[in-house]
């Protein structure tokens, strides 16, 4: 059996429409609590969410759901997606569930698993839990006297803030920084700001004030022209962008020029590389990464490894291989030494090390190479997938041996969206973009 409703990040989909909907909730919550239903002890599992309005309705049905299977549940509220990775280890869960559609917007919202490890579910489990779904589990429910409790968790900005502060270098400040924060009114509209204020920041803060429909709207990762025109009218030293539930980051200099993930990620490394702290040799990085961390990388010695587009394919790598930095450029980071998921506030502040640690302007720090121009255009389509025709498949073969040796062709389907996504980069940038466009014009011809 494939699976139908996960998709690269757990379930997503307009709310109240299928699949996300209170009655589907209800019933991977069944189905994932039968799951993890082992031994005799009182089982337990933690539920966070974002600020969407659809939240109440899905953490309600996710939280019958599993209190019907025996399982007691623990209500985070608004807290960052890597905050549930980490409370589900801390609290000995047996797994824990996030609700939220990242950087989607408010119309949207999704459900995500981690296991009792604080580690994404692979695909085998997730397919697992959909084969449960369509049995009778009406069998499996707990008799009455066996029925789950609910209860809030108090505390859980302070928890998440002393672990997130613990990431930071001992005795090393923020003292005299001042950072632009944009929290996209989403997960991280109290903890982020309390972290860097903590920490020594001035902090401008943007996007704090969720009313269950501004989440991601006109700001944080995915619009950061608010916090990079906020920086340079306030004089900030950086900007700090995360997404709605705070998983990704992407930074701002202090001239307002935006730092995507695939820069982080070689700062870091070269950071980690120089003091004896970078394992594997490698960063992972997805395929949707510029070839210009590549080479970046190689010049000092380090390696590229890639996976499929998703932090959790990331996370999968750099256990297999033991390296402790991966990521998307995206901005989804993942410092395994910290985190088990990609952490936008845990990878913010290593880089505000690096800042504080160097003396110099962030413009000097995180302009470490010229990428290769990339180009990505996306094709809708209905039914079949285009990808399938033999004369598309002839077309991607001829436009790969175009770019061979100079740049490269990736064409993919979304794991979210009926969306074909082309893509090419390389040194000559016309060429890209001559590529790019046969191909889009093609399959955009087929999808009709």
């Amino acid at each position: 059996m494939t699976r139908k409703l996960f998709g690269t990040d757990g379930i997503r989909g307009t709310a109240n429409t299928h699949p996300m909907t209170a009655m589907t909730a209800l019933m991977v919550g069944q189905a994932a609590a039968l799951h993890f239903r082992r031994g005799d002890h009182r089982h337990r599992v933690v539920i966070g969410k974002d600020t969407r309005l659809s939240g109440y309705m899905l953490e309600t049905a996710l939280t019958s759901g599993f209190v019907s299977c025996g399982m007691d549940v623990i209500l985070a509220g608004p807290v960052p997606t890597p905050a549930v990775a980490m409370l589900t280890r801390s609290l000995r869960a047996d797994f824990g569930v996030m609700i939220s559609a990242s950087h989607n917007p408010y119309q949207d919202n999704g459900i995500k698993f981690f296991g009792p490890d604080g580690f994404k579910l692979s695909d085998d489990v997730e397919r697992e839990i959909e084969e449960r779904m369509a049995t009778d589990m009406s069998g499996d429910l707990a008799p009455a006297d066996k029925i789950g409790r609910a209860r809030r968790l108090d505390d859980v900005v302070g928890r998440y803030t002393e672990f997130v502060k613990q990431t930071f270098p001992k005795g090393t400040t923020l003292d005299g920084l001042k950072v632009v924060l944009d929290c996209a009114n989403g997960a991280a509209y109290k903890v982020a700001p309390e972290v860097l204020w903590e920490l020594g920041a001035e902090v401008v803060k943007i996007g704090v004030e969720p009313n269950g429909f501004n989440i991601n709207a006109g700001c944080g990762s995915t619009a950061t022209e608010t916090m990079q025109t906020a920086v340079v009218t306030h004089g900030a030293d950086i900007g700090i962008a995360l997404d709605g539930d705070a998983d990704r980051v992407l930074i701002s200099d202090e001239t307002g020029r935006l730092v995507d993930g695939d820069q982080l990620m070689g700062l870091v490394a070269t950071h980690l590389h120089r003091t004896g702290n970078l394992r594997g040799g490698s960063v992972v990085a997805t395929v949707m990464s510029n070839m210009g961390l590549e080479k970046y990388l190689k010049g000092h010695g380090l390696g590229l490894l890639r996976t499929p587009v998703g932090d959790r394919y990331v996370v999968e790598e750099m256990r297999r291989t033991g390296c402790n930095l991966g990521g998307e450029q995206s901005g989804h980071i993942v410092l395994g030494d910290h985190a088990t998921t990609g952490d936008g506030l845990v990878a913010a502040l290593q880089v505000l090390a690096v800042l504080v640690s160097n003396g110099k302007p962030a413009s000097e720090i995180c302009d470490l190479f010229d990428p290769f121009p990339q180009v990505l255009k996306n094709v809708r389509f209905q039914g079949a997938s285009p990808l399938e025709r033999e004369d598309i498949r002839s077309a991607i073969l001829d436009a790969e041996n175009r770019l061979a040796g100079t740049g490269r062709v990736l064409i993919r389907k979304s794991g979210t969206e009926p969306l074909i996504r082309v893509m090419a980069e390389g040194e000559d940038e016309a060429l890209v973009n001559t590529v790019v466009n046969d191909l889009v014009g093609l399959i955009a011809g087929a999808a009709e």
